[in-house]
């Protein structure tokens, strides 16, 4: 069957995309876009996915492929949303991990026209720079990027730990520090913090804290830790935050929710004995 023809007369409207994800997408397992856009579709949102590198899984493995996007065709998929007009519905845009200084200079200058011709869009940064296990693992150059240029232009931010260290240059090692460290982000554009896995050295067995940190609020969150060796939890909180903020959830009810998804996620895939999370809800599972 053929596809009727729309004339140039009868041009539609555009796509109305809710969020676009602009992240890593891999092959192989549930990190970056290939955990935020199940994540964001199970709360029936649309997504636009930008990927910042391609591999065949995470660096984790015996073996990989894949790299990071071409700096053209990065900014051409950019150039290409507002060429499309999908910006004309987008509601919000989180940012994950990405392939290097030259992409996050590029974002820069287009989340800067962004927040300039649609200021009301959400722009949520997750500063994927590193861990306390594992320190930084992205060049020290993007590093300073996201301290001098891309967190200024964040309504919101969810850093870790160690994140949460580097952005403030300092040493955090209770909770009444990283609830400071987190107000210093705040500014002109940021109006929110949540601050996860905070002060590690002071949990008690079996939980982790989290801090919602605003202009006017500060809120500490427990909730239960599970080992697991599975990557993108981080991913699937950022992304579940996103999605309890367009429910119109307030901004601490939204943290605890996406904290209680990660958790469901978790235990799943530990239920499973997969070196992956599963994302999808069983049937079960489903309300």
């Amino acid at each position: 069957m053929s596809t009727p023809y729309i004339s140039s007369q009868h041009r539609q409207d555009p796509l109305p995309i809710d969020v676009i994800s602009i992240q890593s997408q891999v092959v192989y397992g549930c990190v970056g876009n290939s955990a935020a856009v199940p994540t964001l579709e199970q709360q029936g949102l649309t997504v636009a996915a930008v990927p910042t590198v391609i591999l065949s899984n995470t660096p984790l493995y015996p073996s990989m492929y894949g790299g990071v996007i071409p700096s053209d065709w990065f900014s051409g998929y950019l150039d290409a949303l507002i060429e499309r007009r999908a910006l004309e519905h987008v509601r919000a845009i989180l940012l994950g991990y990405l392939g290097g200084p030259e992409q996050a200079e590029t974002l820069a200058e287009w989340l800067s026209a962004v927040r300039r011709d649609y200021p009301h869009i959400l722009i949520q940064i997750d500063p994927v720079l590193g861990d306390i296990d594992s320190g930084l693992y992205v060049d020290p150059a993007l590093g300073a990027l996201y301290r001098d240029t891309l967190r200024h232009l964040a309504t919101g931010m969810t850093p870790n730990h160690f994140e949460l260290e580097y952005l403030t240059d300092a040493k955090i090692h209770t909770v009444e520090e990283a609830m400071d460290a987190a107000r210093s982000l705040l500014g002109p554009n940021t109006e929110w913090i949540v601050a996860t896995s905070i002060a590690p050295q002071t949990w008690k067995e079996g939980s982790m804290t989290f801090a919602v940190v605003t202009a006017d609020a500060a809120d500490v969150e427990h909730h239960p830790c599970y080992e697991t060796d599975a990557k993108g939890t981080g991913d699937v909180f950022s992304a579940a935050l996103t999605a309890q903020l367009l429910r119109g959830r307030p901004l601490r009810d939204a943290a605890i929710r996406a904290a209680q998804r990660v958790m469901t996620v978790v235990r799943r895939s530990n239920a499973a004995a997969v070196n992956e999370l599963l994302l999808i809800d069983l049937p079960h599972e489903r309300k």
